[in-house]
């Protein structure tokens, strides 16, 4: 018998992924990605692909990329984005899943 997963997704606890450098300019937050590995090398010299990727995140991005500390929960970090972005925020802890479910697909996150 397989044993359920009664893990609550908002409890999780995020960890930033150490390849990925960040930078910050102001409040706004840049996510540097390394193209690496054979198939990235043949795009940087056929596609003329760069060898850093730079994502940036708007405002509720940005706070919450500084929020991940491996010590807050998404339920912690919900309420600091509360705090600070009010109603604005809202569907909070929808976006905030999605969001992070972006983040570690892209494997930019893991998990305490």
């Amino acid at each position: 018998m397989k044993k359920k997963n009664t893990e609550n997704y908002l409890e999780r606890i995020p960890v930033r992924a150490e390849h990925i450098g960040w930078s910050m300019d102001g409040d706004s937050v840049t996510l540097e990605i390394e193209n690496k590995g054979i198939m990235n090398r043949i795009f940087q010299v056929l596609l003329k692909k760069p060898k850093i990727t730079y994502i940036h995140l708007d405002e509720n991005g940005s706070f919450v990329w500084q929020q991940i500390d491996g010590n807050l929960s998404i339920t912690e970090i919900g309420m600091a984005v509360s705090e600070r972005f009010g109603n604005d925020a809202e569907p909070l802890y929808e976006r905030l899943a999605q969001f992070f479910k972006i983040l570690e697909t892209n494997k930019f996150i893991g998990w305490k």
